[in-house]
């Protein structure tokens, strides 16, 4: 194989990896370029490879996807296998035998490759939207944010880092796994997303203050040393917290990702950092950070107007160009920095 079809060939392979393990939707995967592949091939070797690095790869036999997403996959695997080559591939098969005789739990998995060799794994709900929130699954600008994090490691290593709406907690567990914090609090408002962070706060190996967990120990990844942040989760009502129980957390660094979904939460949200920018006076301000993506251009057009007449500069971090994680590729995402 040449030089470039090898690259070619890996670039695949890494697609599909990540892609399944973040549990993407099926028709982001390259199709198209596997098919080609295939008919270039004249054996089951790629197809061997993309079920070992996908369906049958460690961390999904750990920590599966929904049994209805790992069944989608195979039957479209086993398509375009019998599109192009006669003979049945028994391994395909044996693998779809055992994802049918599965039942669909409540939680599913999805799964990140960091590039230090480790990941995180989070527990979702089967549901986009459940309980009455949003907060149970991960939305892409949370990758983004990640992203953005894991290049610039400096901007939180031995700092306490505030995450506000935190939700699955992908982000401060990437941040926590790679930035060297010297604490995280992750916060959220609703009970049910307060009790999924700190379960993946646990199942990614990490220790939770003992104020702020139960003293079980959730069978996770292998507990973080000694040197890993302190991790606390806090239940935060943007609506109605305090200024000395805002101040009481001491951020040197506050993030948020993907909060932005409707007017309401702009207003809160925007409050919230009044609040925290007038306990905090007197002391150094605390950097901010807000991701989202640009679903409404109205919704991002009244947060950058309620900031500027809260008094809050802020200015846009310029687009990175890393991409580690699977999201959707022509979603329009920014960060914004604000200065309290």
């Amino acid at each position: 194989m040449a030089p470039e079809e090898s690259a070619e060939a890996a670039g695949l392979l890494r697609s599909f990896e990540r892609r399944y393990l973040a549990a993407r939707k099926l028709r982001s995967f390259p199709w198209q370029s596997l098919e080609e592949k295939l008919r270039d091939s004249s054996g089951p070797e790629l197809l061997l490879i993309i079920l070992q690095k996908t369906v049958k790869h460690p961390l999904c036999v750990k920590h599966p996807p929904s049994v209805k997403y790992a069944r989608c996959f195979l039957s479209e695997l086993i398509r375009k296998h019998e599109a192009i080559h006669t003979e049945p591939l028994d391994e395909l098969y044996e693998a779809l035998a055992e994802v049918l005789m599965a039942k669909e739990p409540t939680q599913c998995h999805r799964s990140y490759l960091l590039p230090s060799g480790d990941s995180v794994t989070l527990s979702e709900s089967t549901a986009i939207i459940s309980h009455g929130t949003t907060g149970l699954v991960t939305w892409d600008a949370a990758l983004y944010l990640a992203e953005w994090a894991i290049q610039n490691p400096a901007a939180f290593a031995h700092r306490t880092v505030l995450e506000l709406g935190s939700g699955a907690g992908l982000t401060g567990l990437a941040i926590c796994k790679t930035c060297c914090p010297s604490a995280y609090i992750f916060s959220d408002y609703h009970s049910c997303v307060l009790e999924q962070l700190r379960g993946n706060v646990l199942l990614n190996g990490l220790s939770l203050e003992p104020d702020a967990t139960a003293p079980a120990q959730h069978p996770g990844h292998n507990t973080y040393d000694s040197e890993s942040p302190k991790v606390t989760v806090a239940q935060l009502d943007w609506d109605v917290v305090t200024a000395p129980q805002l101040a009481a957390f001491q951020p040197d660094v506050i993030i948020a990702a993907d909060v932005l979904y409707c007017p309401e939460t702009v207003l809160s949200l925007v409050r919230v950092l009044q609040r925290l920018s007038a306990c905090l006076k007197g002391q150094q301000a605390p950097d901010a950070y807000v991701a989202f993506t640009v679903r409404n251009p109205q919704t991002c057009q009244l947060f950058t107007s309620e900031l500027g007449q809260a008094g809050i500069p802020w200015e846009a971090v310029p687009h990175h160009d890393q991409k580690l994680f699977p999201y959707e590729e022509h979603s329009d995402m920014a960060i914004l920095k604000l200065m309290l």
